[in-house]
């Protein structure tokens, strides 16, 4: 490998490291040090709601599910309220 072929792999290199980086939202301050830029804008934070609420319903889907004694009584009232509309 030639010296410029070197340093067309090193430049290469370089630049996917800075892209990867960016894309994770890794930042370096004037020191050197390196510091992940965190952006709280309105679609993230509507995402999270969305997944709150999801995992609020999964968790209600969860015990309807695992609970027997639950189970067969909605079935029963459920017989009763179809039982009711029908008169």
């Amino acid at each position: 490998m030639g010296p410029f072929e070197m340093v067309v792999g090193i430049v290469l290199i370089v630049t996917i490291g800075s892209i990867v980086r960016a894309k994770h939202g890794i930042r370096r301050d004037h020191k050197g040090g390196d510091y992940v830029v965190t952006t709280d804008n309105g679609e993230t934070k509507a995402l999270q709601a969305e997944i709150r609420a999801l995992k609020d319903r999964i968790q209600v889907l969860e015990r309807i599910a695992t609970d027997n004694n639950r189970a067969v009584t909605l079935d029963q009232e459920i017989e009763k309220l179809r039982d009711s509309s029908k008169i």
